[in-house]
């Protein structure tokens, strides 16, 4: 193992399913090598800006017939949603990076101020984004030449009200797209649909969060592969401070209309 990495864990768990769709959560992974966890704040080692409780609140993803691909490690180890050049998604915008140097909240993660440098950031790339990315790939072209046609689901979450990156509170379901470019405009018009009929949720397509480098890097509707993100607001399920407690009442609200919202992608797709 690269000392600069230092890990044993795996860089992703992943579970092959028997339809056309693949369900990808990059941010849920709170793993963090012992070495580095050794050079964070208090604070970032509670990985606060994890996307919590993503695979409690998909369980149903195998009974649907999805393929599961699930992050180990945290995001503070390394964005697997962000391009590996590090390049802003959205420009004129502040976001965190590749490699991350504070929290959501603007807090340093480095308590020394030790944050990685080029072949630090080069070694995490290689030793878990590049796997992680290299299994999306290879699923994805499984499930296109078995079916015809495939499905990536970009699962995320995220507080509600986070004012580093936008302003009031967010909406509940935040459709992303990359603005009509990662999948076929009629899905993404089902989708919406569907999400505004959810009683008690907001929702919006393309809005604050139009989906990260998995979405936009993955989608080629031409090509018969729809890429979609759903950034849920972590409200609708779970407490959203510390310690970050799963709520089994009010996901029960929600996961009915996720369920549909992927039902109804995956229909679209098996009609290709």
């Amino acid at each position: 193992m690269n000392p600069l990495v230092d890990t044993t864990e795996p860089p992703f768990r992943f579970r092959q399913g028997s339809r056309p769709l693949l369900i990808s959560m990059p941010h849920v992974g709170t793993h963090v090598p012992p070495a580095l966890a050794a050079r964070l704040s208090a604070e970032a080692r509670q990985v606060p800006d994890t996307d919590w409780h993503l695979e409690r609140l998909y369980d149903f993803a195998d009974e649907l017939g999805a393929s599961v691909l699930v992050a180990t490690h945290s995001r503070y180890v390394i964005d697997l949603n962000r391009p590996p050049d590090d390049q802003n998604l959205y420009p004129g915008q502040d976001t965190t990076g590749l490699c991350p140097v504070d929290t959501f909240d603007k807090a340093p993660l480095y308590a020394a101020g030790d944050a990685p440098g080029a072949d630090e950031m080069a070694a995490r790339r290689e030793a878990i984004w590049q796997p992680y990315h290299r299994q999306l790939q290879t699923e994805l072209a499984r499930l296109k030449a078995a079916h015809g046609a495939a499905l990536l689901w970009d699962a995320h979450s995220i507080r509600s009200v986070l004012p580093r990156f936008f302003e009031g509170r967010l909406p509940d379901l935040n459709l992303g797209s990359a603005d009509g470019a990662s999948c076929a405009p009629a899905l993404a018009d089902e989708l919406l649909r569907i999400a505004l009929q959810a009683t008690g949720y907001s929702a919006v397509l393309n809005g604050r969060f139009k989906g990260g480098y998995i979405t936009r890097q993955y989608g080629q509707p031409t090509q018969g592969v729809h890429a979609v993100q759903l950034e849920m607001t972590q409200c609708c399920y779970m407490h959203e401070a510390w310690p970050f407690d799963y709520r089994s009442d009010i996901a029960a609200g929600v996961r009915p209309h996720l369920l549909r919202l992927l039902e109804a992608a995956l229909a679209f797709v098996e009609r290709e």
